[in-house]
């Protein structure tokens, strides 16, 4: 018997005095199931319970954050805080508009990429509530590399491609793979039971991870750790890292990672 087994009576909580949960911290990585992550507010969203995944305070180099947008909800005014923002709509319908797309019309697996400094506003559409996830970062300029163009598309328009020839691995690359005008990357990787990573990865590239469906089993760090849909996982540069799904059904996880910058130092060297 598991614990979610036990049904308590409205308004009751699941019997035992010591709190059980899959959350964990560590230096380099984080593991946060959806049920333990608090909501807040924030004065530039309308109506919009704001649900904080990553950011500096944490350890990461970029912002990651779930919009529960109700459906008198939206930006307050036109939002510019000079940072790049990358918008996916899991669920309702939404509109975006800016200059550089116009106006957009979301639906669930839409996404938008806002390059740094876009002003843009966000508003629900048939007072139905959506849900948003919106990745934000500043944009790392390097002399001669133009900045990159905005990016209105959906998921159902990706191509999925095999990297690596590993049989039920793929990629979707919803920014432009190789680009080096973008300074991140969002992926939709794709594995079929039985499929996994050739090897344990340990590398400079940070991560924002998102399980979009199945579930599986992932390493990080020197901890394995089972993993669910809507399971967010922040990985640290050099986190040693590993995933293999399990059950009888694909796994999907969407990806944030940093690329195409060298490394930055923040003191002097002598």
């Amino acid at each position: 018997m598991f614990g979610h087994d036990f049904q308590p009576a409205p308004g009751t909580f699941r019997p035992g005095a010591i709190g059980e949960a899959r959350c964990r911290i560590k230096h380099n990585y984080a593991l946060m199931p959806p049920e333990g992550v608090m909501p807040s507010l924030l004065p530039q969203w309308r109506d919009t319970v704001v649900r904080f995944l990553a950011g500096p305070v944490l350890g990461a180099q970029f912002g990651q954050v779930m919009l529960e947008i109700e459906g008198s909800g939206g930006t307050r005014q036109p939002l510019n805080d000079g940072l790049q923002h990358f918008y996916y709509l899991f669920d309702g319908a939404l509109t975006l508009s800016s200059e550089a797309t116009g106006t957009v019309d979301m639906t669930p697996g839409s996404f938008v990429f806002l390059p740094a400094g876009e002003t843009h506003e966000v508003r629900t559409t048939d007072g139905a509530p959506a849900r948003l996830m919106d990745i934000r970062k500043p944009y790392f300029a390097v002399e001669g590399i133009d900045t990159p163009p905005a990016i209105v598309s959906h998921r159902d328009q990706l191509e999925k491609i095999n990297h690596n020839g590993t049989i039920g691995r793929t990629w979707e690359h919803m920014l432009p793979f190789g680009d080096l005008r973008y300074d991140f990357e969002v992926n939709i990787l794709s594995f079929e039971p039985g499929a996994n990573f050739p090897e344990i990865e340990t590398h400079i590239n940070e991560h924002g991870l998102v399980m979009l469906e199945g579930q599986g089993m992932y390493l990080l760090g020197s901890d394995w750790h089972e993993v669910w849909q809507e399971d967010f996982i922040w990985m640290g540069a050099y986190c040693p890292q590993f995933f293999y799904p399990t059950g009888w059904t694909r796994s999907a996880y969407m990806l944030y990672k940093n690329v195409n910058r060298d490394t930055v130092f923040t003191h002097q060297v002598r």
